[in-house]
């Protein structure tokens, strides 16, 4: 498989970025303010293709003006945290598989490692007074075994006892730890058959905040709740903050420290999530963004948002809100009110917020940009860029991406982007590329997973990027229309575009085809088993049989109860109905498979029926398989993994539709 160096035929000049561009980007991530507000920490992730490794280090910029300088040499420092007086930062480091927190003095720069766990721990944060740091981690082994019994015999009566990424969880679970900044002395907080995460200190440091699923059958139900500890009370026991019959994910104490701002929705995981306020003293939650009709982003690979993050001086929450596929941050009173858009940018998607004072920095990627670092002053409404790390792409142009709106045969509205070289001329090949979900959504800012995009459009391509029916940003009601109907209801969405621009000229008729990743794999597979309209297919990370996945996926109980309609038992003309399997007999596309290994979210046997059926019909297909990857494998696997995958899409589709 080769890659192309597209260049100008007037100047030379390298026009647009190719697949092996993958170790020429600098992606910022998690940038964090100084309590002073005058520098920004934050991490730089790059591709090293010769060591075949993910590369993350720790940089400072000033708020002020000046250059960005590189504070780590370490290839695996990550997670960078404040002490209140400034003076030191917190990370991670990774260096013999399990990351460990490190203390950096920001003055000398000289580093120290503070937690030395045999399961590693997460990300710290500093206590109000800066003497401790709180941190998730595996829980600490019984005093008897001495040592992790990795690799025990894993007995389980629930059904989550396997995780994408995690494996079978043999290994503890993950448990709320305080460390102490000076001597490293560590306690764990919480104990239990349940996992922490999203923990918070109140702003007096006396109480911890953090959310669990902690009832018999949460396995079932999936309902997840908030918690509070009291440090003082010798028992430490939790105590339920609530809604008990919810979801509860990442939160924030407010001003006062009397109530907690959680990420989550009153009704359970099945509804958009939103930002609820929840008073501890009797459980009591206001769901604060009910008339917004929007899903709160908290952040995860491949969603970008942030936790909530509360203004004291302001009596204000910040938080960020899907709204037309992009990520966009909006502040309200912390106890309620009007949401207000904190920015003015419509072609920006927004992460990972951070405080002090009435100053936010904040991760933001637009049409011709990764990502860089900004500063905004919440007194005057002005955003400053700090970094540059586009730079580092020298003359490499992104393809550009053009919004449209499609009306759907029914009058469904479809938003999309096109991306096309503006000087080309004439009907292209096409690639349809459907997102991952169903509730995720594309949208005009660039992003780094997919570099096939730009090569295919250096190679005389045009690529379409659809939010049909079951996107995010567009409303619950848009968002669920796909709920018991997958494929049966947004067929026509994906289908009636590629048509009008067909006869608009713009894509020749013959030379089309698909791909897609998690929803969008198993729309591949689904689509090529109803019409015979693509040349070429690429399924990644699929699921071909909703009946078998829905006894498998590690997501099961989401799957097949606000997905699928209902038990597989109870439905299955339904669920054969949405089942790509059902029809794989009339498929006729040649279509090439890639998959993690390690993935349990889409099992690899989803793939592997699907490629055992097509070899024996006699339709040209392959399959690869990429050990010990897990489902997020396009954001998380290594470098040699992610450019194979973007330069198979690349060769597959240009052999059978170009």
């Amino acid at each position: 498989m080769s890659s192309i160096q597209a260049t100008d035929e007037r100047t030379g000049v390298n026009r647009y970025l190719t697949v092996d561009d993958i170790r020429r980007i600098d992606v910022p991530k998690q940038p964090v303010i100084s309590p002073d507000g005058s520098a920004v920490a934050y991490v730089v992730q790059t591709d090293d293709l010769d060591a075949d490794r993910v590369e993350q280090t720790l940089w400072l910029v000033p708020t002020g003006g000046g250059n960005a300088r590189r504070l780590t040499d370490g290839v695996g420092d990550c997670a960078p945290a404040w002490s209140p007086d400034g003076r030191l930062l917190a990370f991670l480091r990774t260096t013999d598989g399990r990351p460990q927190i490190w203390l950096l003095d920001v003055g000398t720069s000289e580093a120290r490692q503070l937690t030395r766990r045999p399961g590693g721990a997460g990300a710290p944060a500093f206590s109000p007074d800066g003497s401790r740091l709180l941190f998730t981690a595996p829980a600490d082994p019984p005093e008897s075994e001495g040592t992790w019994a990795w690799g025990a015999p894993v007995v389980s009566r629930r059904l989550d006892y396997y995780a994408d990424g995690a494996g079978v969880l043999s290994a503890p679970r993950q448990h709320i730890h305080v460390a102490d900044v000076g001597t490293g002395g560590c306690e764990q907080i919480t104990a239990g058959e349940w996992s922490a995460s999203g923990a918070a200190w109140s702003a007096d440091g006396t109480r911890i905040a953090f959310s669990a699923a902690m009832s018999a059958d949460a396995d079932l139900t999936r309902q997840s709740a908030a918690y509070a500890i009291d440090l003082g009370d010798p028992g430490r026991v939790p105590r339920l903050a609530g809604p008990e019959s919810g979801s509860a994910g990442p939160l924030a104490w407010t001003g006062d420290g009397t109530r907690l701002l959680v990420c989550g929705h009153p009704e359970g995981p099945a509804r958009f999530t939103g930002l609820l306020l929840v008073d501890p003293a009797d459980g009591t939650a206001r769901h604060l963004t009910e008339q917004m009709d929007r899903q709160v982003m908290y952040g995860a690979p491949g969603y970008p948002g942030s936790t909530p993050r509360v203004v004291p001086q302001l009596g204000t929450v910040l938080f960020c809100v899907r709204e037309g596929g992009y990520v966009v941050p909006y502040t309200m009173p912390e106890t309620g009110g009007t949401p207000t858009a904190l920015l003015a940018a419509p072609d920006q998607n927004v992460s990972s917020l951070s405080v002090a004072g009435t100053l936010v920095a904040f991760l933001g990627n637009g049409p011709d940009t990764f990502g860089e670092i900004y500063v905004l002053d919440l007194t005057t409404g002005t955003s400053t860029q700090l970094t540059n790390h586009r730079e580092r792409l020298g003359d490499r142009r992104l393809a550009p991406r053009a919004e449209r709106t499609f009306t759907i045969s029914d009058g469904t509205a479809v938003t999309g982007w096109v991306m096309r070289d503006p000087d080309a001329t004439g009907p292209q090949p096409l690639l349809l590329d459907i997102h991952g979900g169903p509730h995720n959504a594309w949208n005009g800012a660039a992003e780094a997973v997919h570099l096939y995009h730009h090569e295919l459009v250096a190679r005389g391509w045009t690529v379409l990027l659809l939010n049909p029916r079951g996107s995010d940003g567009y409303g619950e009601e848009f968002a669920r229309a796909v709920s018991g109907r997958w494929g049966t209801s947004d067929t026509a969405d994906f289908l009636e575009p590629l048509e009008e621009l067909v006869a608009e000229g713009l894509v020749d008729n013959n030379r089309i085809a698909v791909t897609g990743y998690s929803y969008g794999g198993y729309m591949t597979c689904y689509l090529t088993s109803r019409s015979d309209r693509f040349a070429a297919a690429v399924g990644g990370g699929v699921i071909s049989d909703l009946r078998s996945a829905a006894g498998t996926t590690d997501n099961r109980r989401a799957l097949s109860t606000s997905e699928w309609g209902g038990a597989f038992w109870a439905d299955a003309e339904n669920y054969a109905a949405m089942s790509p399997i059902t029809h794989v007999a009339d498929v006729r596309t040649p279509t090439l498979l890639l998959h993690g290994g390690a993935d349990v979210r889409c099992p690899l046997d989803q793939a592997r029926q699907w490629h055992t059926a097509l070899r024996e019909l006699g339709v040209q297909t392959e399959i690869v398989i990429y050990p010990e990857a897990s489902h997020n494998m396009l954001f998380n696997s290594p470098p040699r993994f992610r450019r194979d995958y973007n330069a198979r899409v690349v060769d597959w589709v240009t052999r059978y539709a170009g």
